[in-house]
């Protein structure tokens, strides 16, 4: 994460149940959690980055019981946009990868799919 193309979601992600480090890349961020304030003074829509990440993580976390131990698996995410003047909630696709981490230790990184 020392490049800050990274965001550690790790403590978050604890509670949801991964016991491994998890990082966010800051594409995936922006488009699936990011929520600024002039966006929610705006949106009828009650939305908070807290909530935002929890979605994307359950939605991590169940892709990852069903994919038998897999390094690497997609899953889909529905979110309102950050940015524009619509509320109703669109599908993008995401990427979890495991793997070693600057010690050999396992990390997972969630990303869009063409930063892979």
């Amino acid at each position: 994460m020392a490049d800050r193309m990274l965001v550690d979601i790790s403590e978050v992600a604890t509670k949801v149940g991964f016991r491994a480090p998890v990082a966010m890349t800051k594409n995936a961020w922006a488009d699936c959690v990011w929520w600024p304030q002039t966006t929610a003074n705006k949106m009828v829509s009650i939305q908070t980055e807290e909530g935002r990440l929890c979605d994307v993580l359950y939605a991590a976390m169940l892709a990852a019981k069903l994919s038998e131990g897999m390094s690497r698996t997609v899953f889909d995410v529905y979110r309102v946009q950050a940015t524009g003047k619509r509320v109703k909630p669109r599908r993008t696709t995401l990427v979890m990868q495991i793997g070693p981490g600057d010690i050999k230790e396992p990390v997972i990184t969630i990303s869009m799919p063409e930063e892979i």
